[in-house]
């Protein structure tokens, strides 16, 4: 295949064709909700119930959609790939994990949900995870201490992405960088292809169209996921 370890960017585009919708930021507002009051430490403060109600929404919406073929394509590449490879997605869905579950991947692999995931809860004194399927109450009461209480396990504004460590020390060692279907335009992760790059990696986006940061990119290939992230993993495994 010519490249041993791989680091895989996936960002809303992926799912996009599944049916669960893009973060829109341009006017301020995520599905009709300031981001301010759901996507912030500041508004689950001033109104927890409106936040909880909102990612409820989002969680019970999951089982409605499916992994497509882009998310089954980098599936397939992971049972077949004889060497590292690390998905990281800055998507709090499941699809990556469903279609993963459904193709084993082979020794070497590695799942990040840097943002977070949806079926998760995390304690708001201790920062403790557990899984959580279903609802939230606004108060819901933690397992984990008797003053905490459970919010969605999602990365807000303002706070840190998780695993950050062990995905920079990933870009360090890899030999091929692929983004597909984000924008390129949120730190930290518009900056991985840079750090990519310095390690000397193939880097290669993956998106509907060219990316503020396309410049930064060996090469780029442009199209629906399902069409263009399957062809560019049968590329890699002929």
């Amino acid at each position: 295949m010519g490249h041993r370890n791989l680091v895989i960017l996936t960002g809303a585009g992926i799912s996009a064709e599944s049916g669960v919708p893009t973060f829109r930021a341009d006017d301020g507002l995520w599905m009709g909700h300031r981001i301010a009051d759901v996507a912030t430490p500041e508004g689950f403060a001033r109104d927890p119930a409106r936040v909880q109600a909102f990612y409820n929404d989002r969680r019970r919406q999951l089982p409605t959609v499916h992994p497509n073929a882009a998310h089954q394509a980098l599936a397939d590449l992971a049972a077949r790939w004889d060497g590292a490879i690390l998905l990281v997605t800055q998507n709090v869905d499941d699809l990556h994990d469903r279609a993963h579950a459904a193709i084993p991947p082979r020794p070497g692999f590695g799942l990040i949900h840097m943002h977070g995931e949806l079926l998760k809860a995390a304690c708001t004194v201790t920062g403790r995870v557990c899984d959580w399927p279903g609802d939230l109450a606004a108060d819901e009461p933690s397992p984990h201490h008797p003053q905490g209480r459970l919010r969605p396990h999602i990365v807000w504004f303002g706070e840190m992405p998780l695993q950050m460590d062990r995905i920079e020390t990933a870009l360090d060692r890899c030999d091929l960088f692929v983004s597909i279907g984000t924008s390129g335009a949120v730190f930290p992760a518009a900056g991985f292809v840079q750090l990519a790059r310095q390690a000397g990696a193939r880097t290669v986006e993956l998106n509907l169209e060219p990316t503020q940061g396309a410049r930064l990119f060996d090469e780029g290939h442009y199209g629906p996921a399902t069409e263009v992230v399957p062809a560019f993993v049968q590329s890699l495994t002929r």
